[in-house]
C-alpha cells in the first residue's frame, strides 16, 4: 500500500512520502516540491497534492488504527517520509476529545457537544502539529535554521521543535506580547526577537529577510515551508472522525487568525471522504473571531469576497491577525458548506473563558473563548442547530493567556478557624 514520492531539489533528493507535486489554489500550475509558496504564473498559495493512488481503505484504516497516539499515526496521507517516528520530534496529536455534556447542557445543546481540546499537546497548543511538519520539510531540503513570524504559540512550538531536533531557532514575534507566551518561547535557548508593530508587521519583515543573503538556510514555517507547515491542520480533521467512530460532525467551530486552521481541517474532511474512510454527507464549518480582529466576519455578514484589512485590538492575540492570508478561502468554505463567520467581544471571550472552565474543567487560552462565545451566539442567533453533533475547537492552554482572566481569585481569605470559616458563609 505504501505509496512514496522521491522528489529532487537542486541537487538534493528527498523523500516526503505521497507528497506528489506542489498545487496552486487558483490556477493549478503544479510545481516540484520544494521550499516555495506562491505559484510562479498568478502568485495564488501553494498547497501539496498527493497521491493516494493506491491505497486500500480497509488496509489504510488499519494501519492508521494501528499507528502511534500523535500525529504520525496519519503519516501516509502527510508530507513525511515513511520512517518519521523514528526521528526526534515532539510527536504532537491524539489529544483529548471531551464530550461536552455539562456545557452543553449550558447552551441548549442536544445532539451532542465535544470539546477538540489541543492545549494538550508538547507546548500546549496546536501549533506543534503545524511546526512538526515543516521540521520535516526543513530536514528534507537542507535548511539549518528553524524559524517564523508568530502571535506567540507558533513562537514557542518552533522553540521546542528545533530543540529536540538539534536546529537552531530564531523567531520573531509583536514586542507587546502576553509575558506568559514571551517566557515558553524563550526557555528553550533560541533567538526570540521582538519587532516594533503588529503582527502583520512582524510577517512583512520576515518575507524580506528571505529574500534577504541573511536568511540562506532559514527554514520560516509559516512562510517558505507554509505549504508543508499547513497540512498540520489536517491532522485535527482526522483525529475528530476517528474519535467519532470514523464519523463525520455535523458542525465543527473553528477560530480564525490567518484561516489556514479552518480551510485545512476541511481540505482534511475531504480527503477522508474520497479516501472511503468516513461517510459522504453533509457538514458545516464555522468560523469564529474577535470583534476587535474580526475581517472575515465583516466580510462575511456584508456578503462580500474580499477580505479587508483590519488594525488588530483585542485581547485574543493569537487571533490577532488583521490580513489574514486565507480570508477568502474560508468565506468559501463557510458558504459552501452552509456554516457561517462569527465574531464575539472581548467581554464575551472572558465569559466563554470561564463558562468552559467550570463547566468541564477546561482552561481555554482567549481563542477558545472565542470559540466556545461564538458557539453560543450562533445558537442564540439560530445558525448553530443544537440538535446536530458539534465538535469546538479550543486551541491553546489558558495559562498562556492569564491576564485575560486577571481579576478571577480568592472566594474568602479567613483566619485558620472554624467560626471564620463559618462566618464567611463557606459552610452552605
Amino acid at each position: 500500500m505504501a505509496v512514496q514520492t522521491v522528489a529532487s531539489t537542486g541537487n538534493t533528493t528527498v523523500d516526503l512520502g505521497p507528497a506528489a507535486a506542489l498545487s496552486c489554489r487558483e490556477c493549478g500550475h503544479r510545481v516540484p516540491l520544494g521550499p516555495v509558496f506562491a505559484c510562479e504564473e498568478c502568485f495564488g498559495p501553494l498547497e501539496i497534492a498527493y497521491d493516494f493512488s493506491a491505497y486500500d481503505t480497509e488496509e489504510l484504516r488499519k494501519r492508521i488504527e494501528a499507528g502511534p497516539a500523535n500525529i504520525w499515526r496519519y503519516a501516509p496521507l502527510l508530507p513525511v517520509p515513511s520512517d518519521v517516528a523514528g526521528k526526534p520530534n515532539l510527536n504532537p496529536g491524539w489529544t483529548a476529545f471531551v464530550k461536552a455534556d455539562n456545557l452543553a447542557r449550558e447552551l441548549g445543546v442536544t445532539g451532542g457537544l465535544y470539546v477538540k481540546d489541543d492545549s494538550g499537546n508538547p507546548t500546549h497548543s496546536f501549533k506543534d502539529r503545524v511546526v512538526a511538519q515543516a521540521l520535516e520539510a526543513a530536514r528534507a531540503f537542507g535548511f539549518t535554521t528553524l524559524s517564523c513570524s508568530s502571535t506567540g504559540n507558533l513562537a514557542g512550538a518552533v522553540g521546542a521543535a528545533a530543540a529536540r531536533a538539534g536546529f537552531r531557532s530564531c523567531v520573531f514575534i509583536p514586542h507587546d506580547l502576553e509575558q506568559g507566551k514571551v517566557v515558553m518561547a524563550a526557555v528553550y535557548g533560541g533567538e526570540l526577537v521582538g519587532i516594533e508593530g503588529n503582527y502583520d508587521d512582524v510577517n512583512r519583515f520576515c518575507s524580506e529577510l528571505i529574500g534577504d543573503p541573511a536568511g540562506e538556510g532559514w527554514g520560516f514555517v509559516n512562510v517558505n515551508l507554509r505549504p508543508y507547515y499547513a497540512e498540520g491542520s489536517k491532522t485535527l480533521a482526522y483525529e475528530i472522525c476517528e474519535q467519532l467512530g470514523w464519523r463525520l460532525p455535523d458542525q465543527l467551530v473553528v477560530p480564525i487568525a490567518s484561516g489556514s486552521q479552518l480551510t485545512k481541517i476541511d481540505k482534511g474532511l475531504q480527503e477522508l471522504i474520497k479516501l472511503g474512510l468516513v461517510e459522504d454527507r453533509p457538514y458545516k464549518i464555522f468560523g469564529a473571531q474577535a470583534e476587535g480582529c474580526s475581517p472575515v466576519s465583516v466580510a462575511y455578514k456584508a456578503g462580500h469576497d474580499v477580505v479587508r484589512p483590519q488594525k488588530p485590538n483585542t485581547i485574543a492575540k493569537s487571533l490577532a491577525i488583521g490580513n489574514p492570508a486565507d480570508g477568502p478561502y474560508v468565506l468559501d468554505i463557510a458558504r459552501r458548506t452552509g456554516g457561517a463567520v462569527e465574531d464575539v467581544t472581548d467581554e464575551q471571550i472572558v465569559d466563554a473563558i470561564k463558562l468552559l472552565a467550570r463547566t468541564e474543567g477546561i482552561f481555554a487560552e482567549t481563542a477558545g473563548g472565542v470559540t466556545v462565545g461564538v458557539t453560543r451566539k450562533l445558537i442564540e442567533n439560530g445558525l448553530l442547530d443544537p440538535t446536530k453533533t458539534t465538535v469546538v475547537l479550543n486551541t491553546g492552554d489558558g495559562l498562556k493567556t492569564l491576564d485575560a482572566v486577571a481579576g478571577t481569585g480568592l472566594t474568602a481569605t479567613i483566619r485558620p478557624n472554624l467560626d471564620s470559616f463559618r462566618e464567611a458563609g463557606l459552610d452552605s
